[in-house]
């Protein structure tokens, strides 16, 4: 078994990226015995993980000592290496906002590895280092249920297009959000009305911008050059968000859309039109 900067002590180094691989024949209660960690405490750090549907190849996070995952939350998270807000967030089912408001002081691009964060789950309010609710996290965002009527025949983001990555899971098993490029130059336009809630720069990411629409539903527009809209502006379907930033490898400009409902991730050919 490959235990990626995994320790009898069940932390990690900085110079490891806190990650295992999921070999044949493992378990989650075998992994958590290898690695000396509560079986709780790594169902926590692995929330989403089916432990029933395990598949070789598939990565788990292990949770260094200096990490924790009260009931209520937030977590306090280890910056592992390739982190952003964004990807933090959609990990733990967070809100890329709310995640960054919870960690006045620490600039988007300038996170660095081994620095601990706070992590506010869903919707709730963020708790105090020290606290939190007594009621068990769940290992799962809570199921908003069926897609709202209004998430049907958006927009696409882009007038010109090719879909490069279709949304699914990628051979580790991580679902990855819809890639979207073009030949030239391109404007990103919102996919339906809406608040922007977010417009700023993430590290790997460029300028981000995420739009938060009625009926619980959320919409992001990453991987652009510049910003054309502020934090707390309302948006209707087809207003210019931002421009898409170019490729320098392959001269193709992309765009990395996400849509989410109630926190959980939704397959974008399910709403636009």
């Amino acid at each position: 078994m490959l235990l990626v900067g995994c320790a009898s002590s069940g932390g990690f180094s900085q110079g490891h990226n806190g990650w295992i691989t999921v070999q044949r024949g493992d378990t989650l209660g075998k992994i958590a015995q290898r690695a000396d960690i509560p079986l709780l405490r790594l169902q926590r750090f692995n929330p989403g993980v089916d432990s029933r549907r395990l598949a070789v190849g598939q990565r788990l996070m292990l949770p260094s000592r200096q990490e924790r995952a009260p009931g209520g939350g937030p977590y306090r998270y280890q910056v592992r290496r390739g982190d952003t807000y964004y990807s933090i967030a959609r990990r733990f089912g967070a809100d890329p906002a709310r995640l960054q408001s919870a960690n006045p002081g620490i600039s988007p691009s300038a996170l660095a590895v081994g620095q601990l964060i706070q992590v506010p789950l869903g919707g709730a309010a963020v708790a105090s280092r020290s606290g939190g609710s007594s009621r068990p996290a769940s290992r799962t965002l809570p199921d908003p249920g069926p897609l709202p009527g209004s998430a049907r025949h958006w927009e696409w983001p882009l007038s010109d297009y090719r879909v490069a990555r279709r949304f699914g899971k990628d051979a580790h098993g991580t679902l990855q959000p819809m890639l979207l490029t073009t030949t030239s130059a391109a404007t990103a336009k919102a996919a339906s009305n809406g608040s922007v809630r977010f417009a700023s720069g993430m590290r790997q990411l460029g300028q981000v911008v995420i739009v938060h629409h009625s009926d619980n539903m959320q919409s992001v527009y990453a991987f652009c050059d510049k910003l054309l809209v502020n934090v707390g502006q309302e948006v209707s379907a087809g207003t210019p968000l931002c421009e898409i930033a170019r490729d320098g490898g392959n001269q193709r400009y992309h765009l990395l859309f996400d849509l989410r409902h109630g926190g959980k991730p939704v397959d974008p050919a399910r709403v636009l039109r």
